[in-house]
């Protein structure tokens, strides 16, 4: 579930195991994904099409903070 205020987008995910998470638009999130592990961020959810084609990850960074990619269709 989301709501637009502007050109700001808020999303609610229910099934959230930790807490708020703040994605960041990405142009290719896989190279992204697969730069930031390279620097020790750990996978917390892989690729995965949340709605035709929208692309969302989660990775945890070295301080321990969750941080969301999404690529847009």
């Amino acid at each position: 579930m989301g709501y637009r205020v502007g050109d700001q987008e808020v999303g609610l995910d229910p099934n959230s195991k930790v807490g708020p998470v703040a994605y960041t638009d990405v142009e290719d999130i896989k190279a992204s994904l697969e730069g930031m592990t390279d620097v020790g961020a750990e996978i917390v959810q892989d690729i995965t099409d949340v709605a035709r084609g929208l692309l969302i990850a989660q990775v945890k960074d070295t301080n321990g903070n969750v941080v969301g990619l999404r690529q847009q269709p």
